[in-house]
């Protein structure tokens, strides 16, 4: 993996009225335009779980942002609040930010691909997919395709719902459930008939690697890596783990 330097600018969107906190990270050597990685963080999180990567990605020639999902979780710094988050309403929060990355005038609109980690990658899959031709590749880290079958398994009808509940230390409202419940994940993503890298830990907790074993068969061009010793979350091994984002991005961008 090549080792630049590269430069941090904040950048904030908007969904509608409401802001979308984010950076962009670009390479040092200035160039007409980069191709570009849009970084989607998981449940409770926020763009610092994803700078990292973003940093990496910037260092090897790419505009990579990573932003916060609104009310994505209690340290976000977007607008909104983790009651009214979905997975639906992250999907509205990725597509805006899609169209808004592609516009900018850096930015190679003709290479812009979705990374997402966990839940970040459940909603990136679903963006690429109602966008394919926006997304030149897709990459899925241990991606959250679970939460559905977990919402089902808590609640056999939509009237079982409470209004709040905490998971995993968040407050979340009953959008969070009736939204994860209203659809199948698995009969959307098929829709991107792109490159898709899905990387997911033998050791996963959380999202069992079933769930990505399946994914693989259900798109047209789809490469799982299995990673040996991964857990629900690389940041251990943050290093080990871009490398596989790296390689599948020079074979698109090359």
């Amino acid at each position: 993996m090549k080792k630049r330097s590269y430069r941090i600018e904040k950048l904030t969107l908007k969904v509608g009225g409401d802001d979308i906190y984010g950076v962009m990270c670009l390479p040092s050597v200035e160039k007409e335009t980069y191709p570009a990685v849009i970084l989607s963080h998981g449940f409770g999180s926020n763009a610092e779980s994803c700078k990292p990567y973003a940093k990496i990605f910037a260092a090897n020639g790419y505009a990579a942002y990573a932003f916060d999902f609104r009310g994505g979780g209690a340290d976000s710094r977007s607008s909104g609040v983790t009651t009214e988050m979905s997975v639906l309403t992250e999907a509205a929060d990725l597509s805006a930010v899609l169209k808004q990355v592609r516009a900018l005038d850096y930015v190679d609109e003709s290479r812009v691909f979705l990374w997402g980690a966990s839940q970040g990658g459940f909603v990136s899959s679903y963006v690429a997919a109602n966008r394919p031709d926006d997304v030149k590749a897709l990459i899925l880290y241990y991606p959250a395709f679970v939460l559905q079958d977990d919402a089902h398994a808590k609640y056999s009808n939509l009237h079982d719902i409470p209004e709040t509940e905490t998971i995993w230390g968040t407050e979340i409202g009953a959008i969070y459930s009736i939204d994860a419940m209203s659809f199948d994940i698995y009969a959307v993503i098929g829709n991107y008939k792109g490159d898709v890298l899905i990387v997911h830990g033998d050791k996963d907790d959380v999202v069992p690697l079933s769930y990505s074993e399946r994914a693989a068969t259900v798109y047209k061009s789809a490469n799982l890596i299995v990673f040996e010793g991964g857990g629900h979350g690389f940041s251990d091994r943050i290093d080990e783990a871009a490398v596989y984002s790296l390689d599948f991005l020079r074979v698109h961008t090359a």
